[in-house]
């Protein structure tokens, strides 16, 4: 009897965790309070946060949610910042934006994109995407940094400090890897923050730093198919591109946050964790694109919080240049 509750605990714990999704209902930026709106509400208020139409996850690297999330909707604002603008982004659980996120293990990446004028009408079927953090294992090797958002501190990331001015859309995703041991397993929880970045820099990332959602991943790709992902010590390879070269070399090392707490990056900009200010600001929404795009990939293994490059996986892939204006 005990040994079969021993077998049967594991299968409940996912079952348990898989019923409980989450989503973006805030964004931070320098101190500014964006807030997004709640699921399933009638008359959206505007925001800078793309709205989905549920809180479960993208299933499958090929499936076109996965751009910026199931059945996004464009949002009618875009949340002021500056390269080296720091963002604290807010993942709930449920649909009311009461419960925590629920789940603790798997990456959490930041890519950008250019829109093509206003971000509030630009359909991103076609962006190039490129990444500017990613995070994974905290240094014993065995928590994830996603864990933190599990007592509601939200994710940091720095806006890149050469970025060009222009109107971008930043991809926040969480890919949750508890059901991960099976190819198509992966949970995908992609959302979309309409950013107009001033300043006037210049920099942006390379042709080949660049990739688009869905064509970023596959459903094998190390890092998304994880046999071994509850097998310590963990050998964690991220999928999709490396953080683009232009971003702030220098800042791979793990940073406090402006409240202490714990924090941690990959090559590139930093990401932290911290507790957030209160929400100001509510979101709105208006129908948004279907996606396609095919691109390869190389990937990076982090081991113990070190990001290392696996020139096992590198392969190539058609990518553009991100305009300045």
């Amino acid at each position: 009897m005990l040994r079969r509750l021993a077998q049967l605990l594991p299968a409940l714990a996912i079952s348990t965790l898989v019923s409980a999704h989450g989503y973006v209902q805030q964004v931070t930026i320098d101190g500014t309070v964006y807030k997004g709106n709640n699921l399933n509400v009638e008359t959206p208020a505007p925001s800078i946060i793309r709205l989905v139409s549920t809180n479960s996850p993208v299933k499958g690297a090929q499936n076109p949610y996965i751009n910026c999330g199931q059945d996004a909707q464009f949002a009618s604002l875009a949340g002021n910042a500056n390269p080296g603008s720091q963002l604290e982004i807010l993942w709930v659980g449920g649909t009311d934006g009461s419960s925590n996120w629920p789940h603790n293990t798997g990456p959490l990446m930041h890519y950008m994109t250019k829109c093509d004028g206003s971000c509030s009408t630009y359909n991103s079927t076609n962006s190039e995407w490129f990444k500017i953090s990613e995070l994974g294992l905290e240094a014993d090797g065995n928590t994830w940094y996603q864990a933190n958002l599990n007592s509601r501190a939200p994710a940091n990331v720095t806006i890149p400090s050469t970025l060009a001015p222009g109107n971008y859309l930043l991809r926040s995703e969480i890919i949750s890897l508890q059901l991960a041991m099976s190819s198509g397993g992966a949970e995908f929880y992609p959302a979309c923050i309409q950013l107009q970045v001033g300043g006037s820099q210049t920099q942006g990332p390379t042709s080949s730093e660049e990739c688009s959602f869905p064509g970023c991943y596959s459903d094998d790709d190390a890092g998304i198919l994880t046999p071994d992902i509850y097998n310590p010590p963990i050998q964690y390879t991220f999928p999709g591109p490396p953080v683009a070269s232009f971003v702030d070399a220098g800042s791979s090392s793990a940073a406090p946050s402006s409240a202490g707490s714990v924090s941690g990056s990959s090559a590139g900009t930093t990401s932290t964790f911290a507790n957030g200010p209160s929400s100001t600001i509510i979101a709105s929404a208006t129908p948004s694109p279907t996606v396609t795009g095919q691109c390869m990939l190389s990937g990076r293994s982090v081991n113990e919080g070190v990001v290392k490059r696996d020139s096992r996986n590198k392969r190539t892939h058609k990518r553009r240049l991100v305009r300045s204006h």
